[in-house]
């Protein structure tokens, strides 16, 4: 089923890939409908039971993050720190604010988000609802993408690399609205809560549970428009240009990127492009996709809560523009 999905779906973007983005724009039709027949035949084939996601113990979290103190970020929704257990495995563990709803709801919400399976993902293994609700994910002993962009101590990452993030994070969003039902909206999106495994691969971890407003969307009424260009997209595109901009200057973007923003934006950027690019790359990227790569970022920061392109769009504009070898 997975390998016809995305068959489906691969012939119709190699028809749609010309040279720039506002020709990806005409074929939209095509592929709503091919979505719409295949999300049907996941509902008719999904399974009873839901997967298995493993209950840990407050008291064994705890112990495993240092009672609480191994933080790696911290927002709004919630904190999250290293665990590392007596076994030795080593895990994300995320508390979970603003979730007002009963343990029933948590507990399908956990099993919904137990259902994703994307190599740009962070698995969930497993949560906690003593004291505090916790969630469990996967292996992120390379840390975060911030880590490795500040920290003087960390290898720098190479022009491939940062490429194959931004491209593994538009493919992880265009899993996550396009080929689930309901579409995940709730996509944080900062080089904070971006991790990488082992191979640098890059791995979304803060998905599920909370609308982009911060309000909680059942999987019953939570529905996404024919063209996915309303407001909740608009805002994961934004934080999709502002990371590209991250990745090319090195730059922080905790106020929200409003200086990057600024340049990205002004009409003559062009001039300036080089000298603001990460001085850790030195002169060893590629001229021709730093300026695709900074034109799709200004499309981004630009489109507001009415984008004229997709997610999907600019996932298969950026593999179509950087010579990296396609996942």
């Amino acid at each position: 089923m997975k390998e016809s999905i995305y068959l489906c779906v691969e012939i119709y973007y190699y028809i749609q890939c010309f040279n720039e983005i506002p020709k990806f724009l005409h074929m939209d039709r095509l592929i709503r409908k091919i979505r719409l027949l295949l999300l049907a035949k996941r509902r008719r084939s999904r399974p009873g039971p839901v997967p298995f996601v493993r209950r840990f113990s407050y008291k064994d979290l705890k112990r495993a993050t240092d009672g609480f103190r191994r933080i790696i970020y911290s927002d709004s929704h919630g904190a999250a720190y290293k665990a590392k257990f007596q076994d030795g495995r080593v895990a994300l563990v995320k508390e979970v604010r603003g979730f007002n709803q009963g343990n029933d709801v948590f507990h399908r919400e956990v099993q919904l988000l137990g259902r994703l399976h994307h190599r740009h993902l962070l698995a969930l293994r497993g949560f906690s609802t003593e004291h505090k609700r916790l969630l469990v994910f996967d292996n992120i002993e390379n840390g975060s993408l911030k880590e490795h962009l500040n920290d003087p101590l960390k290898t720098p990452l190479n022009w491939r690399t940062r490429l194959q993030i931004a491209i593994g994070v538009a493919a992880a969003l265009e899993y996550l609205l396009l080929f689930n039902d309901p579409p995940m909206y709730h996509v944080s999106i900062s080089s904070s809560n971006i991790m990488l495994d082992e191979n640098l691969t890059v791995k979304l971890s803060d998905v599920g549970l909370l609308s982009s407003g911060g309000k909680y969307v059942t999987a019953q009424h939570a529905s996404c428009s024919e063209d996915c260009m309303g407001q909740e997209c608009g805002n994961i595109i934004f934080q999709l240009g502002v990371l590209i901009l991250e990745l090319v200057t090195g730059q922080s973007s905790e106020n929200g990127g409003a200086d990057l923003i600024q340049w990205v934006q002004e009409l003559r950027f062009g001039r300036s492009m080089h000298k603001m690019i990460d001085p850790d790359l030195g002169n060893n990227y590629d001229s021709r996709e730093l300026r695709n790569l900074l034109a799709v970022a200004k499309m981004c920061t630009k489109s507001g809560d009415k984008p004229t392109f997709t997610v999907p769009q600019l996932f298969r504009y950026l593999q179509n523009k950087v010579d990296i070898p396609q996942e």
